[in-house]
């Protein structure tokens, strides 16, 4: 008999606000300074030239300090840079501006180089980022380095209900920063484990908004996928060495979740025929955090394809992308994978990438005992009224009779339709017999 490995609270849990922006102090071990000149920044001046005019093409007028904001460069780095566009005769000044600053529009030669700059990549947001201070950032800030140990796991866990067997192993996996495989029955929690792993490790990272290899340009930063944070500096405003490089952002560890959409072509880099920006792949935009495969097999792209992609990042720890324009760069494979499926894992992949992945957790289904625990909770949680004897006559009607298998959602998905039973019929919220039946009758329909 299969015994209980995991119980699942299925209640969601309210998230409670930072009180306090994150400070320099919680970033652990890396900070991006504000670069003082060009040559800090890593950036050639070609580059530079090219995001201000095409900003100037598409605003017409911008003061100085407009246009550092836009590059999210420090003004006193913009400044010379004007200077000289405006002895080149690409730009001029349009009239004067507060605080010792000008207003600047693009001259005909200005406007010139701006349309063909624009005609290659229409991109004028904030610097990039190049590429090797990007992976250096990336390992100073690596989930290894955090290692967490078990009472993050528990606070990672905390809406959950995880037998202590189940938390050490997924400690261990976390704390390696290795790969981890979750499989089951489904409703038992899979992905709810996956969504909340990364919990476990120091809460932020920073990332370039944008990156550059030789002129082209990456997006790394994507609102829909990372979850930015303000900085709140802890020291004096005028301590340039202090003040933060707002080319990077300060994120939340980043989950990217992947499901059945899943396809090769995510997996690399894209170019947007529009903009002529690169956009960056899953795996780099979950550096730092986690990656979940959820419902792996079920994928648009065999398994087969997806493993050999993957299979030497796993080894090395690094990633081969190739860009549009041919050339290949080498990038961190730096997050937790998780692969989470209810299928057969020996059915699916190969001994060799089953060796590449040393944490396997099985979650099982819930004991009876489990089960009443967590439908009684909920049930109070949701405001009914009910004589705990109900869990049994459920139990023995609709499960023990059919040889039903228990699963962990089910509490709560049969708790949701009795309650959406009584608030049609404008009943007071109890749990009866007739409710009970009804809501399994609609739940599980023939099956």
């Amino acid at each position: 008999m299969q015994t209980s490995a995991s119980t699942v609270d299925p209640v969601a849990v309210a998230v409670v606000p930072l009180q306090r922006r994150p400070s320099r102090t919680a970033t652990h071990g890396f900070f991006p300074s504000e670069p003082q000149s060009l040559r800090e920044s890593g950036l050639g001046f070609a580059e530079v030239e090219g995001l201000i005019l095409k900003y100037l093409l598409n605003c017409g007028t911008a003061a100085g300090r407009h246009i550092a904001n836009q590059t999210k460069l420090p003004f006193g780095l913009i400044g010379p840079i004007l200077q000289e566009l405006k002895v080149q005769l690409l730009v001029t000044y349009r009239d004067t501006a507060p605080m010792s600053d000008y207003l600047y529009e693009l001259t005909d030669s200005g406007l010139m180089r701006a349309r063909q700059r624009n005609e290659r990549c229409t991109f004028f947001g904030a610097a990039p980022v190049i590429l090797s201070d990007y992976v250096a950032s990336v390992w100073k800030q690596s989930i290894e380095k955090s290692k967490p140990r078990l009472a993050d796991l528990k606070r990672a866990f905390a809406d959950l209900q995880l037998p202590p067997a189940v938390i050490s192993q997924i400690g261990q996996a976390v704390n390696a920063g290795r790969a981890l495989f979750l499989y089951g029955q489904p409703g038992n929690g899979k992905t709810s484990i996956a969504e909340r792993i990364i919990r476990a490790v120091s809460e932020y990272v920073w990332i370039p908004r944008t990156i550059t290899v030789t002129d082209e340009i990456i997006r790394l930063y994507d609102p829909s996928t990372h979850e930015a944070v303000q900085f709140e500096s802890e020291d004096d405003d005028f301590d340039v060495a202090n003040r933060v490089d707002h080319r990077w952002v300060l994120i939340k560890r980043p989950t990217v979740v992947a499901g059945g959409e899943l396809t090769l072509q995510m997996l690399e880099c894209n170019k947007n025929p529009a903009t002529g920006i690169n956009e960056a792949p899953l795996q780099m935009k979950s550096n730092g955090g986690a990656l979940v495969i959820d419902d792996f097999g079920r994928q648009r792209i065999s398994t087969t394809e997806l493993l050999n992609r993957w299979i030497v990042p796993l080894e090395k720890g690094h990633d081969y992308l190739a860009l549009p324009s041919g050339r290949h760069i080498e990038v961190p494979f730096a997050q937790l994978l998780v692969f989470s499926t209810n299928l057969d894992p020996t059915q699916i992949v190969d001994e060799a990438f089953l060796r590449r992945i040393p944490y396997k957790v099985e979650v099982f289904d819930p004991s009876e005992a489990d089960f009443k625990a967590l439908f009684c909770r909920l049930a109070t949680q949701m405001g009914f009224t009910f004589d705990p004897q109900i869990v049994d006559y459920m139990l023995g009607k609709h499960y023990g009779s059919n040889r039903r298998g228990l699963r962990f959602c089910h509490a709560r998905d049969v708790l949701l339709q009795v309650k959406n039973l009584c608030e049609f019929h404008e009943q007071a919220f109890e749990l009866t017999e007739m409710n009970i039946d009804i809501a399994i009758y609609n739940y599980f329909a023939g099956l």
